[in-house]
Formats: C-alpha cells, sequence, structure tokens
C-alpha cells in the first residue's frame, strides 16, 4: 500500500486537491495499486476520496496585517499533523500552492525525512513576482520534483536547479464540455435575453472586506445603467453566504442573488456559460472566465499597512496580478490596484465590456491567444502519473 500526504490551504488549492485525488485514484487502480490519500484540505478532498487530517480552506490570507489571526491556529495545526504523521509513516507528499504553510511543512519534513519524495504541484508564482532587486526560491531546498502548470514557472525552475514536469493547467480538463447560454440561463432561472454580472470577491475573509464593497456598489451603479441587469454572487465558504447577501442589500443591488457554498462548484461552468461580464479579484478565476470566453474586470485590495510595507520596504515588483495578463505579458484585462479599486472605476472599466465593441472583442481574441499557453488537457492525469512514477521509484 501506498500513503500520501497532500496540503493545501484555500478554496482554489481544495478544488485542484480534488481535482489530483480524483486522477490519483483513477491512475492507482489502473496500476492494481493500494492508496491511502492523507489530506490537509478542505471539503472537497474529502469528498474526493482523502481522508481530511485538518480543514485549511478557510485559513488564507495575503499580506502581513492580514495573516496575524491564523498563525497561532496554523502553527498548532502543524503540530498536531507532525504528531498523526509519526504514527502513520508516509511514502510521498505533495504539496499544492499555500506557500507560506507548505513550505514550513516541506522543510520540516525534508529535515526529518531526507530520503521522502516531495513533490510540488502548482508552485508559488515565483517567476511572476518579486521582492527586490531579484527572485530567491526555498522549494528546492526540499522538493524532489516540481509539476509546473505553466511554461514560465516551468522555466524559472528548471535555471534554479529543479526536477521539473511541465504538465499544462488542470483548468483545461474542466472545460473541455461547456454548457449554452440558453441551457445555462434556463437552469438558473433566467431570462437569456437579460444581461448578467457575476462577482466574484472573495475566497479569503479579508477579502469579504476589501473587495466586496466597492464590487457591489459597482454593480448597484451598472443596474442604474443596464436595464435589467441580473447580479449574482457564488460563495466560496458557507460563512461568506450571509455577509455577501448583506454587502449586495447595503449597496442597494436590486434582486441581487447569493449562489450558496454547497451548489457554487457544481454551477460554476454554468454562470460562467450564462455571463456578460465579471468583476472579481485576482487568483485562478481569472483563467475560468478566460477559458469560458466571459469577460471581465480585476481589482484587488489588502490594508494600508501591509501595502505600505510591501511597496516602499519590501519592494515589492510586479508587472501584473491577473494570469491571464501575466501568461499573455500585456495588459488584456484592466487591473484596479488598492486606491484604484473604487466603484466608479469598475463602472468606467465595465460598460465598454457589457456592449458588442471593439474592447470586448478584443478581450475576447485576448482569450483565444491565452487557450494556447495552458498546454494540451489530461493535466491531472499526467500530475498523478509523474506522483506515482516517484513514490514507486
Amino acid at each position: 500500500m501506498v500513503r500520501l500526504l497532500i496540503s493545501t490551504g484555500e478554496v482554489s488549492g481544495d478544488l485542484q486537491g480534488s481535482l489530483l485525488i480524483q486522477a490519483l485514484h483513477r491512475e492507482a487502480e489502473q496500476r492494481d495499486l493500494s492508496l491511502e490519500l492523507l489530506a490537509l484540505g478542505g471539503r472537497r478532498m474529502e469528498a474526493a476520496g482523502a481522508e481530511l487530517l485538518a480543514d485549511t480552506a478557510p485559513m488564507g490570507a495575503i499580506g502581513l496585517w492580514e495573516a496575524v489571526p491564523l498563525i497561532l491556529p496554523t502553527l498548532q495545526l502543524q503540530a498536531r499533523v507532525d504528531r498523526l504523521l509519526d504514527q502513520r509513516p508516509l511514502d510521498g507528499v505533495v504539496l499544492i500552492d499555500y506557500v507560506g504553510a507548505n513550505v514550513r511543512l516541506g522543510g520540516k519534513l525534508r529535515s526529518k525525512h531526507p530520503s521522502l519524495p516531495i513533490t510540488y504541484y502548482i508552485a508559488p508564482q515565483e517567476w511572476a513576482w518579486r521582492f527586490g532587486d531579484g527572485s530567491t526560491t526555498r522549494l528546492l531546498d526540499f522538493t524532489d520534483r516540481i509539476l509546473a502548470i505553466f511554461p514560465a514557472e516551468a522555466e524559472f525552475y528548471a535555471k534554479r536547479g529543479a526536477e521539473v514536469t511541465w504538465v499544462g493547467h488542470p483548468l483545461l480538463d474542466s472545460f473541455e464540455q461547456l454548457p449554452s447560454r440558453a441551457d445555462s440561463c434556463r437552469q438558473l432561472g433566467l431570462d437569456q435575453d437579460a444581461p448578467l454580472l457575476l462577482l466574484l470577491p472573495a475566497s479569503r475573509p479579508q477579502e469579504l472586506r476589501y473587495l466586496m464593497p466597492p464590487l457591489a456598489q459597482a454593480a448597484a451603479m451598472l443596474q442604474q445603467r443596464v436595464p435589467g441587469l441580473n447580479v449574482i454572487v457564488p460563495a466560496g465558504l458557507d460563512r461568506f453566504e450571509q455577509p455577501l447577501a448583506a454587502a449586495l442589500e447595503t449597496a442597494g443591488v436590486r434582486d441581487g442573488r447569493v449562489i450558496p457554498a454547497a451548489e457554487a462548484d457544481g454551477l460554476k461552468k454554468t454562470l460562467c456559460a450564462a455571463a456578460d461580464l465579471a468583476l472579481g479579484k485576482s487568483g485562478t478565476v481569472n483563467l475560468e472566465l478566460a477559458l469560458q470566453g466571459v469577460p471581465q474586470v480585476v481589482g484587488y485590495r489588502v490594508s494600508r499597512l501591509t501595502a505600505f510595507v510591501a511597496k516602499y520596504l519590501l519592494r515589492f515588483q510586479v508587472d501584473h496580478i491577473s494570469p491571464v495578463n501575466l501568461l499573455l505579458k500585456q495588459r488584456l484585462v484592466p487591473e484596479l490596484l488598492q486606491d484604484q479599486l473604487t466603484a466608479e472605476a469598475l463602472v468606467e472599466q465595465a460598460l465598454p465590456l457589457l456592449r458588442d465593441g471593439p474592447e470586448r472583442q478584443r478581450m475576447l481574441d485576448g482569450y483565444g491567444q491565452l487557450r494556447s499557453t495552458l498546454g494540451a488537457p489530461g493535466v491531472t492525469k499526467r500530475a498523478a502519473q509523474a506522483i506515482l512514477d516517484q513514490v514507486q521509484g
């Protein structure tokens, strides 16, 4: 029997972990291999067939001040996991994104178990951002193989001496077959002739505070300019549902609708197929929208303390924050950061994209170029094969 630990955090990591777990089970069955999967993740990974050691999906933050409340719970969780793993020896470890906690876990496991195979799948985007004059990476200190999802990621780590396999982006496996707008609107109970705006503000608690108010205000303003505009917000976590609904009401959004977290994953393709525009945070969701041809405006905001420290003390530099723009190396998708992220600015960027004009067509054409940079379908299968090849030696 092979026992693996898969470690991730936040909503997006939980989703990607669940897809990998399904692929690992399929590959193990083909190899007639008995497989036991332990997980640090969330309910999606548990439903996919892993034994959940701890729920880390709600434990995500970007920024210095924002991460303070998570320090003690994270240390307590790691101590508990250490005790569990001493009782249940591992044959391999897979780390998925979740850079701070996974780097600490990887380093600790390497020091205690020097021969334990450790794979990093969906590595931190060090190829895209940097502090000061250049990027350094700690992943090479403990990782045996990196399964890269972007070509630039593979090149970055290979140049620094890592064993790298480019498997492609796992979203390609999920967006091969897409529903029609008519069927999607019917399933959602919407008039297909009425425009639909998606708000996608949060996979982390801090994002509810910093992102949802301007997004909701922009939605209310757009309803005044665009007749019949529907507004829908899928919740990333159960505990987000009430705050999202309250934010829509406070902003004056008419008939705003929150999709419960339990339904949001299953309706993801349906929502995108029905949507005319999305306003949301930066992250994997930007690629999901691009693969379904949904024009978008991206925003992000952290606390003023975090922004000050990052800019003036750490000299944080980044050309783009949206993966779409990072991959295309151009500003295809509008980005509004910190003080730029206002309801008025969102509306200014959104209105041209709601019309069938050159701005909308330029973005859709760019999406077509983007797809060619993501590889080919079969990503999670290739990742599962590489992981099992490594642990079986």
